[in-house]
């Protein structure tokens, strides 16, 4: 549910802040809950009481995915801040730092967050409706927008900076460890950390029983129609590097950032148990500084360990439910279920008002009864193209993040999934911007084999905003 009042925050985010659609869900809760939660505090006041390996999977279990009727949305805008007049040009910590603090001033509606590089993101609240989703956001988008126009900057939205080198700009220990961690399998992590953006859209787990609206078709249509997502919306072309050619350029990042840590669990497994004993079975990143210590600790950075490795040796320390929750944080999957499903792979997207099309399309898809027949339809054919090996290491979403709507099969899945979201927009009460919206970009891409990447010649272009191809 929204909160009783707006309210505004700018922080260092932790890899990825609290969900839009946290207030259901209180691991991932901006604000503590009234009652208390094992996951809700990361240094209890109390000694912590470590955890055992069943209990880790039994709040694994029934956390991550909490059943019900789908009726709330959410949605993250991730977007680089540049110099309006030499958005070529690194922009220094100085002028970061004091526009993330304006920003931070306003009363907004959505949760304001800095990522390690200086993206800014927006949070929305949790809207029981698209529009009320759409409308909070776009209203807090135009105040940002005006502070940091006053100060010579801009939002654009991009999947993947260009600019080099990568700068972090955020330094507290959490990320001096991530880095840390992350080096170890080269430099995607700092990319990753320091240049991405997306638009993340959160909608609700399902239904407990089977069915278009059942959980366990939720989940696999997520990871099946992440594919088409990820062609639809690529928009982070890249010109030379390891990515050279590819429309999706950051799914390359997280494609290689860390063995296990980016990839989906097994599809042929129950979510609930196919996610829990991933996020186990996954490495720590870090652990955090003991309770008490000075802010500016540095926090361990294990070689190898497990999270059920860390339950059952006891060390370095015994882990805690604060603990688990921490880690559940670091997990990077393309679709993650934080008590709802937060689906991760969709690029930032170009111009004011493009961030509409995935928040709208994705809605639609996943909570319009037709729309998602249609749409698990669509996904069922692209199972063999998404054959044994998870997302998104196999080459239905190789082939996305390098071609994008070039590849037929993923374009005419996308023409389906797009017109079958037409048609639900009306009935879910979207607004004439928002049908419109879509529908442009149904015709200026879907329809016509391209995603938002094959508009620009290079990357640099779309920095500026110019270079569009006709």
């Amino acid at each position: 549910m929204p909160p009783d009042a707006p309210t505004s925050r700018t922080s260092s985010s932790s890899p990825n802040p609290p969900s839009p659609l946290s207030t259901p869900n209180p691991l991932s809760s901006p604000n503590p809950p009234s009652s208390p939660n094992p996951l809700s505090s990361p240094h209890p006041r109390s000694t912590p009481t470590p955890l055992s390996e069943t209990e880790a999977e039994e709040l694994i279990h029934g956390i991550c995915f909490k059943t019900g009727p789908p009726r709330v949305l959410g949605a993250e805008l991730e977007w680089l801040v540049l110099d309006a007049e030499r958005p070529g040009l690194p922009v220094s910590p100085e002028r970061l730092t004091a526009a993330h603090e304006a920003a931070g001033a306003l009363p907004l509606h959505s949760r304001l967050t800095v990522e390690p590089g200086g993206q800014l993101e927006l949070s929305s609240a949790p809207a029981d409706s698209l529009s009320a989703c759409v409308d909070g956001l776009q209203a807090d988008l135009t105040a940002v927008r005006g502070v940091l126009r006053a100060q010579g900057l801009v939002l654009r939205g991009l999947g993947q900076d260009p600019r080099r080198p990568y700068r972090r700009l955020l330094t507290d220990p959490r990320y001096e460890a991530m880095e840390r961690y992350l080096d170890r399998s080269g430099p995607a992590g700092r990319a990753m950390m320091c240049a991405s953006a997306s638009v993340q859209v959160c909608v609700d787990a399902g239904h407990e029983e089977p069915g278009p609206l059942g959980h366990g078709r939720r989940w696999r249509l997520a990871h099946l129609l992440g594919a088409v997502l990820v062609a639809a919306f690529a928009n982070s072309p890249a010109v030379d590097g390891p990515y050279a050619g590819w429309r999706c350029a950051r799914q390359g990042v997280w494609e290689d950032l860390d063995t296990g840590r980016s990839l989906a669990p097994p599809l042929d497994i129950e979510p609930r148990a196919a996610w829990t004993r991933h996020a186990l079975d996954t490495r720590v990143m870090c652990v955090r500084a003991p309770e008490g210590a000075p802010e500016d600790t540095p926090w361990t950075v294990p070689e190898g360990l497990t999270f059920r490795d860390w339950i059952r040796t006891g060390g370095p320390r015994p882990a805690t439910a604060g603990d688990l929750e921490y880690h559940l944080t670091t997990l990077f999957p393309p679709v993650r279920p934080r008590g709802h499903l937060e689906l991760r792979m969709i690029d930032a997207q170009p111009g004011d008002d493009g961030w509409l099309v995935p928040v709208a399309v994705v809605h639609a898809l996943f909570d319009d009864p037709e729309a998602a027949e249609t749409a698990y339809r669509v996904s069922k054919a692209l199972a063999d193209s998404y054959g044994p090996h998870p997302a998104p290491r196999n080459p239905l979403w190789r082939s996305a993040a390098r071609a994008g709507l070039a590849d037929p099969e993923l374009r005419s899945a996308a023409t389906a999934c797009f017109l079958a979201a037409a048609e639900a927009l009306p009935r879910l009460g979207a607004s004439d911007l928002v049908r419109g919206t879509v529908a442009e970009f149904t015709e200026r891409h879907v329809l016509a084999g391209r995603s938002p990447a094959d508009d620009h010649a290079h990357p640099r272009q779309q920095l500026s905003g110019k270079g569009t191809r006709p």
